[in-house]
């Protein structure tokens, strides 16, 4: 007997779980963080307030110091983890920080004994959720320096969110326009609704296992080319580019051969991206002739999108001014995706939690169609 099962594609509209966490409104071109503006929290608050607010539900009133004062905590590597960082560093012919990341917290997850989610405290959760949340920076930027042969630099305690990403990388005083950039992007981003790679994560913490275990099934999930975020992508589109008088060859050649214009278009919003309309303005803070060609690059190519398109809404998404902020802020294209992880984590590991309180397995049915067994 063949399934009367609803199966929509990719189970979309389908409701598979409550959040208090977040939303995202695609036709509204809005989302939030547990009922407040994520836009406006970009504005106004940093990655710690923001953090903390996604981890534990309210804005912290001491400024981020007590979340920033926990992490730091946990941000220091076990031995065992220090040890692999230079042969994960080194494999393969194309350096891949995430895979190392996943690497690496299997590691971590051994030599701190992370316990399954299932039958711990809700103390012992948010502790193990801190230690991953915390270590995350320190082992991409230490896979990145590890590769071009350069030692991990030593965190600075009087340094948080943007500026500490940026020292992780390079090791020198942070430029402060760029650290405030940076900082935007990270508040940006901590949280978006239930993607493919959330989805996975709460899969897995249904299962009790540990948080490492979860988060790196999120990565994993995150990093396959029909989800993660490809910003490196997006400016390598403005390289070949290169002039505004080369705008609309180039999108005209591409829409001709059916290929997809890089930056543009996104599965929920039906309207402008509010993460690229927030970061156009940090980009046009910034300024120079990378911020003017990608901005006469937007406004061109949604005029030739309405036009070969008609009525069907199709603008500039996050992932083409991400690119042209990290780019401005000196952080090398290899890592941009990986910044991206430094603040999802957040919110990948806040669904964790939420995830953890319920006890039952995400156990989902399909509709068999191949030919009938014998009953």
């Amino acid at each position: 007997m063949t399934s009367t099962l609803d199966v929509p594609p990719g189970l979309r509209g389908v409701v598979v779980s409550e959040t208090a966490i977040g939303d995202v409104l695609g036709a509204e071109g809005y989302y939030h963080y547990r009922g407040r503006s994520a836009v406006e929290l970009a504005r106004t608050v940093s990655f710690d307030e923001a953090a903390a607010l996604v981890l534990d539900g309210a804005l912290p009133d001491d400024g981020g110091a007590g979340l920033r004062a926990e992490l730091a905590v946990h941000r220091t590597l076990p031995a065992a983890v220090v040890a692999v960082l230079p042969a994960v560093a080194g494999a393969g012919d194309r350096f891949d920080a995430l895979a190392g990341l996943r690497a690496a917290l299997c590691v971590l997850a051994e030599a701190d004994g992370l316990e399954p989610t299932w039958g711990a405290t809700p103390a012992r959760r948010r502790d193990d959720v801190l230690r991953v949340v915390a270590v995350t920076p320190t082992i991409l930027a230490a896979l990145w320096r590890r590769r071009r042969g350069l030692d991990p630099v030593e965190p600075r305690d009087d340094l948080h969110g943007g500026a500490a990403w940026l020292w992780a990388l390079h090791g020198v005083e942070p430029d402060p326009a760029a650290a405030a950039a940076v900082e935007r992007y990270l508040v940006a981003t901590i949280e978006h609704g239930f993607n493919a790679s959330t989805f996975t994560a709460r899969v897995a913490a249904s299962a009790g296992t540990d948080v490492a275990s979860a988060v790196v099934a999120a990565i994993g999930t995150f990093v396959g080319p029909l989800h993660g975020g490809a910003p490196d992508r997006a400016l390598e589109a403005l390289d070949e580019i290169g002039s505004a008088d080369r705008i609309e060859p180039y999108v005209r050649g591409k829409l001709a051969a059916g290929d997809r214009v890089m930056g543009f278009g996104h599965a929920v919003y039906r309207t402008a991206d509010p993460r690229a309309v927030l970061l156009r303005e940090v980009a046009e803070g910034l300024g120079g002739p990378l911020v003017e060609l990608a901005g006469a690059t937007q406004d061109r190519t949604e005029a030739l999108l309405a036009e070969h398109r008609p009525g069907r809404e199709l603008r500039v998404n996050v992932e083409f001014w991400a690119g042209v902020v990290m780019s401005l802020a000196g952080i090398p294209r290899e890592m941009f995706t990986p910044t991206f992880a430094v603040s999802r984590m957040v919110g990948w590991c806040a669904h964790v939690l939420e995830q953890t309180r319920s006890s039952t397995i995400i156990r989902p049915s399909a509709r068999y169609v191949a030919p009938p067994g014998e009953c």
